[in-house]
């Protein structure tokens, strides 16, 4: 359950960040961390470009309130964890892994 919650999580926050947030910066939902109870969850995400990270993430922050509202309309039935974005330094160090190697 906790997997299949989680996916629908990072779905469902995906589509919310790309409805609401600004044009200018495409903002990536990477994955989501789920507590083992399922009453908390980060939800990891990357920025594009990298300098409005800091701005994405207050943005991501400042909505959780209107997302959780997003989500209880979407995923019926499912409890919504207390969540927190975070940026993904997972994905952001492959990247740079990436670039330095070719």
């Amino acid at each position: 359950m906790n997997e299949r919650q989680a996916e629908s999580l990072r779905t469902a926050a995906a589509e919310f960040l790309a409805r609401e947030a600004n044009r200018n910066i495409l903002i990536t939902v990477t994955r989501v961390q789920m507590s083992e109870d399922s009453k908390r969850a980060v939800i990891y995400i990357t920025v594009f470009p990298e300098l409005g990270e800091a701005a994405a993430l207050a943005f991501a922050n400042r909505n959780r309130g209107e997302l959780g509202k997003f989500l209880s309309a979407r995923t019926k039935g499912m409890r919504i964890p207390k969540f927190e974005f975070e940026i993904d330094l997972g994905d952001k160090n492959r990247r740079r892994l990436d670039e330095l190697s070719s």
